[in-house]
């Protein structure tokens, strides 16, 4: 890992509180990218049997969350305070329960979830078993406005800062090189485009092309994996650009739906190519960090 001059002791800390947010159903059947009816589970909940570090693809859901889903308000998405919340919150901030029968139990934030706001959250087996939909958490957010001071033309996104000094990358120069597990075309790049606020939400792979998915290897995708985009800037909004590099984190499942697929939360990007991705199998956030599936 590079010893990366930062300005960490600028950065402000902040105490946000959401609620575990309960499991959606968008209708009673969604038609598929090929035409098919399909009702499967959906977003929200606190969900048991699926972790951070476990393959994104090939489970009988649509847009999976590992972990536990948290957002501030469930009738009120959109809010200034709902954003806000979603904003504070950096992947790899710390997670702490403050009600219920696993009061006091720590987690990890593992990424967002646009268009349902959903901030996502790594707790160990146990307490997930001891929680219940009415309890309350406590997020430090933390890494907001994190600058590398020596570097020059690569922003940094929704990533906290000791979690930001323990990825896998290298000074090479002016550049960086990043270890990542996936390098995914713009092409593929589907849901999420557009949007302009890049420390919330996501932006989804689309798997729906068999022959791409086979070839990039997006079926061996897990939730945690760091994935390069290339020819994507996400300097002021989520944009086709030659030349740029963007770098985010998986955060939920694939999707049947035209448009969507596993979806990437950006930590890091390049509009001028700063970026230069390199292929590391162990390049997952689970394993930095030891949740998840490697708890």
């Amino acid at each position: 890992m590079a010893k990366i001059k930062t300005n960490q002791n600028q950065l402000v800390k902040i105490a946000i509180q959401g609620k575990i947010s309960n499991a959606d159903q968008f209708g009673e059947f969604e038609i598929s990218h090929a035409g098919v009816p399909f009702s499967v589970p959906s977003t929200g909940g606190i969900v048991y049997n699926v972790k951070v570090g476990d393959r994104a693809l090939g489970w009988a859901g649509d847009h999976i969350e590992p972990g536990v889903s948290v957002l501030l308000d469930p009738t009120k998405r959109s809010s200034r305070s709902n954003m806000g919340f979603n904003f504070l919150a950096c992947i790899g901030n710390k997670a702490r329960i403050v009600s219920g029968d696993a009061k006091g139990a720590l987690g990890v934030v593992t990424g967002h979830h646009g268009g349902v706001e959903h901030v996502l959250v790594d707790f160990e087996q146990e307490v997930l078993e001891k929680m219940t939909l009415d309890d309350r958490i406590l997020i430090e957010g933390y890494g907001q406005g994190l600058v590398m001071k020596d570097i020059e033309g690569i922003k940094v996104y929704s990533v906290d800062p000791d979690l930001f000094g323990k990825l896998p990358i290298k000074v090479s120069g002016k550049n960086l090189q990043m270890g990542v597990t996936t390098i995914i075309p713009a092409a593929l790049m589907g849901s999420g485009m557009g949007h302009n606020n890049i420390a919330t939400g996501d932006c989804d792979v689309m798997t729906h092309d068999a022959k791409e998915v086979k070839r990039l290897k997006l079926d061996k995708l897990c939730f945690g994996d760091l994935v390069a985009i290339t020819d994507h800037d996400h300097s002021f909004g989520r944009t086709f650009r030659t030349g740029a590099v963007t770098i985010g984190v998986v955060v939920h499942s694939d999707s049947l739906l035209a448009g969507h697929g596993p979806g990437i939360s950006t930590i890091m990007t390049s509009a001028r190519g700063r970026i230069k991705p390199v292929l590391d199998t162990r390049a997952n956030i689970a394993r930095i960090l030891k949740i998840g599936k490697y708890r």
